[in-house]
């Protein structure tokens, strides 16, 4: 464990409190007294962590929940009351993948060759090491059926006790909103390519039951809708509940804003696409629920969606890095950016490291006040106040050391509790409870 006089990490304005090497996270959540912690695939199959944080500079973990399936993660966790959910979706999608597309690849070839294609052509065509074969067959033969996410009962969170297994389609569940009444879920299902909406009412937590879904026009395939687009590009990354509307990042088709005032029949009320010429693609979208600066406004987060390896950079050098949006949304049907926050590569030690990404990813998912705190990969911890929404300003930051022999710093999610202290988790190992100090 470090603490605040730990100098290896760079900050301005924010404190380190305590820090633990706990493994690589998609997501942490605060809940009262109690840290929740999903965790990015691991050697350990650690599913989820919780922890006290009742005193912030000693953290305590309770429980650790760790998965029976070894084909699945489930890397992010939110709770409302005494549930919890976790997603439950595939590892090592990309084999998975290739593997959907293997029998027409491999009847393409057979035709073309006038016999069973051999492996390494198998591997040539499918842009794979002949040695990934053995997993691409593996993965073809047995077709992924696990994903979809799991309510836990966290009255007693030291305890933590499964209720439901809802199960879904595709790779699975990735993000999702919830409260007391509905779970909102971003998950792939039969019929439809990429993710799309499915509401469930998780009133009684111990049997969800689906209520609607919403999709973008053109994922439907079964329903004899054509895509625009190619593969899973423009897909529903997730959406947020605000009153009656959903706010729902598309991915690389942008905002959609969704009416769920009738639950059972969303409605698109409002669409914005700045891909092209933006090349990152939409992650989150959240309305800030009192106006700034006389106007309503929205902050977006784009992800960071490239890798710093010799040939990532080079086909991307001077493209824009994943940026902090703001929009004005008094009028969802007529949204538009006022402005944009970036961060310099220039400002983090490790903003080239190979391996390693740098730009935005994820803020905290609940605003008080104009502050939005950023997970910015390896440009750390990046708090911006967006009092003027003309102008955001950057107040403070934290960029911690890398820990566990990695080569830098992939900070991934970030929230804040109650008592305005910041939760910062890294995609590859290590957790900090961090302090602001506003100037």
């Amino acid at each position: 464990m470090s603490n605040a006089n730990d100098n290896r990490a760079l900050a301005r304005n924010v404190t380190r409190l305590a820090h633990l090497d706990l493994p690589g996270a998609g997501q942490v959540y605060v809940s009262g007294n109690y840290c929740y912690v999903g965790h990015i695939p691991n050697p350990a199959h650690t599913g989820t962590t919780i922890l006290d944080v009742a005193d912030p500079r000693h953290p305590r973990v309770v429980a650790t929940i760790t998965l029976d399936d070894p084909n699945s993660h489930s890397h992010k966790a939110r709770v409302v009351g005494d549930v919890m959910i976790v997603n439950h979706e595939r590892n090592n999608s990309g084999i998975g993948r290739k593997a959907e597309q293997l029998p027409g690849i491999r009847a393409r070839l057979r035709e073309a060759l006038g016999r069973e294609p051999s492996p390494a052509e198998l591997a040539d065509k499918l842009s794979l090491k002949e040695a990934d074969i053995p997993k691409l067959l593996e993965a073809e033969q047995k077709p992924y059926q696990d994903g979809g996410f799991k309510i836990y009962d966290v009255a007693k969170p030291a305890s933590p006790r499964l209720i439901a297994y809802q199960k879904t389609g595709g790779i699975g569940v990735h993000r999702y909103d919830m409260d007391a009444n509905y779970a909102y879920i971003s998950t792939e299902m039969p019929g439809y390519v990429g993710n799309i909406l499915v509401i469930y009412d998780i009133r009684n937590p111990q049997r969800p039951v689906e209520v609607s879904r919403w999709w973008m026009e053109g994922q439907h395939l079964a329903g004899g809708e054509t895509p625009s687009w190619a593969g899973r590009s423009h897909r529903l990354h997730h959406a947020m509940r605000h009153g009656d509307r959903l706010w729902a990042g598309m991915w690389h088709a942008g905002i959609r804003v969704i009416d769920i005032a009738d639950i059972a029949r969303p409605t698109t009320i409002g669409a914005y696409n700045y891909h092209p010429p933006f090349p990152e693609p939409t992650h989150t979208v959240l309305p800030v629920p009192f106006k700034v600066g006389g106007r309503e406004v929205a902050v977006v987060m784009d992800e960071e969606d490239q890798f710093y390896n010799a040939a990532e950079t080079e086909a991307r050098r001077g493209r824009p890095h994943a940026s902090l949006w703001v929009f004005d949304v008094a009028d969802p049907a007529a949204m538009k950016p006022l402005s944009m926050f970036e961060v310099s590569e220039l400002d983090s030690p490790w903003s080239r490291t190979p391996g390693g990404r740098f730009g935005a990813h994820q803020f905290q998912e609940h605003m008080t006040d104009t502050l939005v705190y950023c997970a910015w990969f390896s440009g750390g911890l990046r708090i911006v106040d967006i009092a003027d929404p003309l102008a955001p300003r950057e107040v403070g930051h934290f960029i911690p050391e890398p820990v566990g022999g990695r080569p830098s710093p992939q900070s991934n999610d970030v929230d804040v509790d109650a008592r305005g202290l910041i939760y910062l988790v890294d995609r590859n190992v290590g957790f900090d409870i961090l302090e602001f100090h506003r100037g």
